[in-house]
């Protein structure tokens, strides 16, 4: 019997992780979340339950609501802008736009300002496609109300949702010029590659050097980035950072690593012209531990 509850639990683990994360916007919560499953799973009366994987989410989504709710308090006495927590996602998941878009830092902004029953059931009905039907049994709600939280989420999302939604190859491109330009300096350069109303994003968390708010518009961003490189980082001189491409939450990005490892990483969306106009960099050391360990978002 505990090989079976075992094996039920680790064919789901996958799955109850990537609804923690897109719940939680942290890899330390969704696992915390995913734990905290398993210890109810594990110590449950099993014998009424039909269906393993229903159950574990129904546990695993309530959970992260528990937890959602105490973070957002924290989140109002946040240093600076608070970002998702980035993961590693495979190349391919980049040519995927309804799955990359899912697990992107610009929708994950998003959902950070639905409520937490609303972004439940937009996670669970439009991320996962489960029926309104086990949402509302997830939840103890009814049908009707999971519904009218469902239509409320999601008109919340598309008036937020990026405007322009880029192929992964054109998302590529953008990410390459973004370095190349801001490596060199020129703040001239940087203007060109920045759309007008260009958003930057830093997240340090109050533990290393950011912007304690977000930055618009292309001169001001530009002035930011020039004003950046070539200079110490969290101790680290320049001459031992090194740069690399890797794809983050479904999404070409960039890491700076020092000798350590990283020290920041960096995202941007595009618009139709081709001009980025949001920029979410990560430099708060406690989200970039997964990162670190090469840990990937389990799709």
């Amino acid at each position: 019997m505990t090989d079976v509850l075992v094996e039920d639990f680790e064919e789901h683990r996958g799955l109850l992780f990537a609804v923690a994360y897109r719940m939680l916007g942290t890899a330390a919560d969704a696992e915390d979340a995913v734990q905290d499953a398993w210890l109810r799973w594990s110590g449950a009366d099993r014998s009424g339950v039909e269906d393993p994987k229903a159950y574990l989410v129904r546990v695993t989504t309530n959970v992260a609501l528990d937890r959602l709710r105490s973070a957002q308090s924290r989140r109002e006495t946040y240093v600076g802008p608070w970002l998702p927590e980035p993961m590693l996602t495979s190349p391919d998941v980049a040519e995927d736009a309804e799955l990359s878009e899912s697990v992107s830092m610009a929708m994950l902004v998003v959902l950070e300002t639905l409520s937490p029953l609303e972004r439940a059931v937009f996670v669970l009905k439009d991320v996962f496609g489960f029926p309104y039907a086990e949402i509302a049994a997830a939840l103890d709600r009814s049908e009707v109300s999971v519904r009218q939280l469902g239509t409320r989420a999601r008109k919340h999302v598309e008036a937020r949702r990026p405007r322009y939604q880029a192929g992964g190859a054109e998302r590529r491109a953008a990410t390459e010029r973004f370095l190349d330009v801001v490596l060199g300096g020129d703040i001239n350069r940087l203007m060109e590659v920045l759309a007008p109303d260009v958003t930057l994003w830093t997240d340090g968390g109050g533990k290393v050097r950011a912007a304690l708010r977000t930055i618009t518009g292309a001169e001001k961003v530009s002035r930011w980035l020039a004003g950046i490189v070539g200079r110490p980082y969290v101790g680290v001189e320049p001459a031992e950072m090194s740069f690399r491409r890797v794809d983050l939450n479904g999404e070409p990005a960039l890491i700076v690593d020092g000798p350590h490892g990283p020290i920041s990483a960096a995202t941007v969306e595009i618009d139709d012209a081709g001009r980025i106009h949001a920029i979410h960099l990560v430099a708060n050391p406690d989200k970039l531990q997964a990162i670190a360990e090469g840990r990937s978002l389990p799709m």
